[in-house]
């Protein structure tokens, strides 16, 4: 799961290079951090953040047949 949020963010920000992905495996939940480089936030939350819903979108399908729910947190 954490390959297929780097795959899609490396895709979409100028600086693949700086993205890095952190899972946090818990019992019920794995939350996925999420950092980007300098000035590729934008690009990764999008217009009024439509983007990163749509990441968060993909994930909780994507996640349905582990059985856990995964939560993307983008930090800076």
């Amino acid at each position: 799961m954490k390959e297929f949020v780097e795959f899609i963010v490396k895709h979409l920000v100028d600086k693949p290079g700086e993205v890095v992905v952190t899972e946090v495996d818990g019992q019920h939940t794995v939350v996925f951090e999420l950092r980007v480089g300098q000035g590729d936030m934008g690009k990764v939350i999008g217009k009024h953040g439509q983007t990163a819903k749509s990441l968060r979108t993909l994930l909780a399908a994507a996640s349905a047949k582990t059985g856990k729910r995964a939560v993307l947190e983008i930090l800076e």
